[in-house]
């Protein structure tokens, strides 16, 4: 028995592939390799597990490829997509492809099995669209609602969906894709949407992945962007707590088929661009360069999961708090000959 991670080279992916198999199971990695830095995690996976997982490169756009690595499967971990609303904008085509029907692809081949695996699919919080109706107020380093409940408890699956950017809708389709082939054909399917996700094996960028990006470029004493005001907050969570709350979910799925849950940090664990900086400074002991820029299309001021529905269904809940899991990034992070400091290059004070 087989158990299929698609984008299984990737940070999430590579994550959940070392996990299964340092318990034992049996891994097949599907991915088409294109992402800056998965080489490494195939490196690192190859170098821990030896053959003991399966890699195969392919695309989730390829219906047959992705029918063949379906074979013998028991469980999808659906990750393969184009994470960045930016590079949506500049091809919507693409990102649809990769996301919507490579999505399908993935359904459809399950569906076909004689004994159906069970799925979940990783989407996003960005299906409900820039939040700009949750009326906020500015305290210090960071935006806050004035809702207590929205406060208190996060952005629940309640909410109403509204895709914004091409980005949006690609994993909007196929979040409802999902949640649609456990109701009409009874797949043991569920949805994650996520927040942000970090710690190691993250080779995060401008466009994805922004605390591990802020920290790579402050090591290499690169200036960091900041698009909007600094103050947008968001609810961070270690990917080893991600994890925890996928593999729970699957020990449920029959059970959890066709819920969606939204994943991230919940109140306890939240940072604003600008608190992560001030953290960073401590760290490296020197304060990056900034600059700022306009607000970028479909940036939500404010996103915080509301965890209640993960804790009630699989008793999950975020392990790692926001000073451990930056600690743990940045130690990894240090390791990374990619990160050290240009002899030529110096850190600036921070305007």
């Amino acid at each position: 028995m087989t158990v299929l991670v698609t984008g299984g080279a990737g940070f999430i992916g590579s994550n959940v592939t070392h996990r299964l198999l340092r318990a034992g199971e049996k891994v097949r990695v599907f991915d088409d390799l294109s992402r800056k830095g998965v080489e490494k995690n195939v490196k690192w996976l190859e170098e821990n597990h030896g053959s003991k997982f399966e890699l195969v490169v392919g695309d989730v756009r390829d219906a047959r490829a992705v029918d063949k690595a379906m074979e013998g499967v028991t469980h999808v971990f659906h990750f393969a997509a184009q994470v960045a609303v930016t590079t949506s904008l500049v091809d919507p085509h693409a990102d649809f492809a990769v996301n919507a029907l490579g999505t399908l692809n993935v359904l459809e081949s399950a569906r076909r099995r004689e004994t159906p695996p069970s799925i979940l699919y990783t989407s996003t919080n960005k299906v409900y669209g820039s939040l700009d109706d949750v009326e906020l107020e500015t305290t210090g380093t960071r935006h806050q609602p004035l809702d207590p409940a929205v406060r208190a408890y996060g952005i629940s699956e309640s909410r109403g969906l509204e895709f914004h950017s091409p980005y949006g809708c690609s994993k909007g389709t196929a979040d409802q894709y999902v949640l649609d082939y456990a109701r009409t054909f009874g797949l043991a399917a569920s949805v994650f949407r996520m927040s942000c996700i970090y710690g190691p094996r993250q080779f995060g960028n401008e466009d994805q992945g922004w605390v591990a990006h802020f920290l790579i470029r402050a090591l290499r004493g690169e200036p960091i962007t900041i698009y909007g005001d600094g103050k947008q907050v968001r609810d961070v969570l270690f990917v080893d707590d991600l994890v925890d709350a996928m593999l729970a979910v699957r020990a449920r799925s029959k059970e959890l088929s066709g819920r969606v849950f939204n994943v991230g940090g919940g109140p306890k664990n939240t940072l604003s661009l600008a608190e992560l900086v001030h953290r960073i400074e401590k760290l490296v002991k020197r304060a990056p360069s900034l600059s700022f820029e306009p607000w970028r299309l479909a940036d939500q001021r404010y996103y915080v999961s509301d965890p209640r529905a993960l804790l009630e269904a699989a008793g999950w809940q975020p392990r790692t708090s926001v000073d451990e899991g930056v600690e743990r990034l940045f130690d990894w992070l240090v390791q990374q000959p990619d990160n050290r400091p240009a002899r030529t290059t110096a850190l600036e004070a921070s305007p």
